[in-house]
């Protein structure tokens, strides 16, 4: 077997790609991952330089692609959703250079997915011991501080950790589907007091004379997304954020994955006042990006959450990831549910305090979601997933 390392996707055939990616999630396929690169969204210009590890089987015809890992070396950490700043910032303190580090991940993407590709058969576990040794070499040939690896599956999580990476723990709010008929079944899960706030908070959207309407497929028109992209561009700018993405992104998007994406627009009269992307799964919905134009009331809840629920039911998905973090997410039928991360840190000091502090982070982390559990809106709520 031998790994080796490309600088994009373009390098690759995407049927070889998405051979080992599968259909589960969306942002593993090679689309969207070489969608960022061709649109200038990922590149060393960003500080997403693509330094993709690719196996291949060499007693195999063909040489056939048996594993894959999405790996970037960066020079910052925005983008990530897994902060380490404290980090940089003691290593900078100490004279010391964070950057550059290496990245596994999906880029501006806080969803949980495999980060080791592998074909699925008995050399798996094999295929992905040789990913993380050429990982770790990578890093060390790179003069990177670091190797991390993000929002990973539970079965990455244990492999890196029998590796000597570090865990991390982090909590998200999904919403789960055990069979609901309508959201009205959905809303009888509630306690009465939560069932009613909720209710209140979707008849203000209908008061103010504004109507829900959800595109996907060929439904949705290049006139959408520019639409949609003023609203992206409009949260960022409220939030003094940075805009990773460019119109082109969102266009090839369309292109390369339109049977992928759900777009939520609300509209008032003849205006667009609001809009949410989500894009599907193969049981998943995952709501990624949203702006508005105006303030109304909850129309943040009823474009971003109930109005996807309402998808997702009609369509028997079993799960919407509404993005990161959100604690109001919980009074809305959303549950805590643990992330994880793993982290190889070069210096052994800085990788000693680091694993101390995560010992730490981990018993708060916890407490934390045994306590939203606590106040879940259920009338018995559901123990979040470990």
């Amino acid at each position: 077997m031998q790994v080796s390392v490309i600088d994009s996707l373009e390098k690759i055939p995407a049927s070889e790609w998405n051979a080992l990616a599968g259909d589960a999630n969306p942002f593993l396929r090679h689309e969207f991952l070489l969608a960022l690169e061709v649109t200038g969204c990922v590149s060393a210009k960003t500080g997403w330089r693509p330094r993709h590890l690719i196996a291949r089987d060499d007693g195999t015809p063909g040489r056939s692609l048996v594993g894959a890992v999405p790996l970037y070396l960066k020079n910052h950490s925005y983008g990530e959703y897994v902060f380490d700043w404290a980090w940089a910032n003691a290593y900078e303190q100490a004279g010391l250079e964070y950057y550059p580090k290496l990245v596994a991940a999906v880029p501006f993407t806080p969803v949980t997915g495999a980060r080791l590709l592998t074909v699925e058969n008995d050399s798996a576990s094999t295929i992905k011991t040789h990913l993380i040794n050429a990982a770790r070499e990578l890093m060390q040939e790179s003069r990177a501080s670091s190797l991390h690896w993000l929002f990973l599956t539970p079965e990455d999580a244990r492999l890196l950790e029998a590796e000597g990476h570090l865990l991390r723990s982090g909590c998200q709010f999904h919403w789960s589907n055990p069979g609901y008929r309508d959201f009205d079944d959905f809303l009888s899960s509630f306690t009465a007091q939560k069932r009613k706030k909720l209710k209140r908070e979707r008849r203000h959207v209908q008061e103010a004379g504004i109507t829900m309407e959800t595109l996907s497929g060929t439904s949705i028109q290049t006139a959408h997304w520019d639409i949609f992209y003023e609203f992206y561009l409009s949260t960022i700018r409220a939030h003094g954020a940075i805009p990773y993405l460019s119109r082109e992104f969102f266009h090839r998007l369309s292109e390369a994955m339109r049977d992928r994406v759900v777009l939520v627009f609300a509209r008032r009269g003849a205006d667009y006042v609001a809009g949410a992307l989500n894009l599907r799964g193969a049981d998943t919905l995952y709501g990624r990006y949203w702006g508005s134009r105006g303030e109304y009331h909850s129309l943040h809840f009823e474009t971003c959450y109930y109005t996807a629920i309402e998808y997702c039911i009609a369509h028997g998905l079993r799960r919407f990831e509404a993005g990161a973090q959100g604690e109001h997410k919980l009074a809305r039928g959303f549950t805590p549910v643990v992330t994880r991360s793993a982290h190889r840190l070069v210096h052994p000091r800085f990788s000693r305090a680091v694993a101390d502090y995560l010992a730490r982070e981990r018993l708060d982390m916890d407490a934390y979601v045994n306590e939203l559990n606590e106040h879940a809106p259920f009338k018995k709520a559901p123990l979040a997933e470990k």
